[in-house]
């Protein structure tokens, strides 16, 4: 059964480490929660640490960069793993081939920046799809646009072959009170299509990996001391059950209509929404703070 806790400081001591979710979470991609960077500096304060687990697909430095331009406090948090990073370091030993094409906006170019961890990394050329091997999707073109305009475009690489390099598998995100589509949401039509896609980003298992490492630079810590927080019953919460890690969901994100949350979500509309997810997380709460 899902325990509803009113702050964060009722279950933290439990927890040596913490896996948090930027977008819905920290922030709404306009501006920084107040009280979620808060209740993260009381935590850190504490002894916690905590892990920036984003499905942004950039690299961290970027991330960081945006982080700072929201007036996100650079004390909230320890070190940050974007899906970004663990799928560069996937397309640097090719795994989509050396001549790409690349969908997705023109901020998030950084993707292609040189990666110095990958041993004698392939030689990336972004190319029209005609001359490609793959795809490497940071997201749509067009985030406000239904990604099934990217039929054709997909439906050409399928038939060639292509796989196609999903570098965030979140389907949908919240700018504010707009919504946007992400590359995840390409990607499961691709694959809806009979086509290969490849994941690195919640709930797959190379963004844990990287940030396990992550955590690594700051001790030995078990996975039993690491909570997981998140407003994604199918990339946050999933990506926690997957790992065996605990987690605490952030039902005012994503699925706030479904769980009727106001300032903490309605007990029954929230048992129902997990009952047909089928997802039992320890831990949830309206927003975090």
């Amino acid at each position: 059964m899902t325990q509803i806790i009113d702050s964060l400081d009722e279950i933290s001591a439990r927890y040596d480490a913490m896996f948090v979710d930027l977008w819905g979470c920290v922030h709404n991609g306009r501006a920084p929660y107040p009280e979620a960077v808060a209740a993260l500096q009381r935590y850190r304060a504490k002894g916690g640490i905590v892990i920036l687990l984003t499905n942004a697909p950039r690299h961290r430095t970027s991330v960081e960069a945006q982080l700072a331009d929201l007036g996100v406090a650079r004390d909230c948090w320890d070190s940050i793993a974007t899906s970004g990073d663990s799928a560069r370091a996937a397309m640097f030993r090719g795994a989509v081939g050396e001549k790409v094409f690349f969908m997705g906006a023109d901020h998030d170019l950084t993707f292609f920046d040189p990666l110095k961890i990958v041993k004698d990394p392939v030689a990336i050329s972004r190319v029209p799809l005609q001359q490609a091997e793959g795809i490497v999707c940071t997201g749509p073109f067009d985030v406000h646009a239904d990604p099934a305009v990217l039929r054709p475009e997909l439906l050409y690489a399928k038939q060639e072959g292509m796989k196609l390099l999903c570098a965030n598998p979140d389907i949908v995100v919240d700018r504010g009170e707009t919504r946007e589509w992400c590359a995840g949401a390409v990607a499961r039509l691709y694959t809806e299509m009979g086509g290969q896609s490849l994941y690195f980003g919640k709930p797959h298992p190379p963004i844990y990996d990287l940030a396990r490492r992550r955590l690594a630079q700051f001790g030995d810590v078990p996975d039993q001391s690491i909570l997981c927080i998140g407003d994604g019953i199918a990339t946050d919460i999933a990506g926690a059950m997957g790992e065996d890690l605990d987690s605490l969901f952030i039902t005012g994100g994503l699925a706030a209509e479904e769980t009727k949350t106001r300032r903490q979500p309605d007990p029954a509309a929230l048992e129902a929404f997990l009952g047909q997810a089928q997802m039992s997380p320890p831990y949830a709460i309206g927003l975090l703070r």
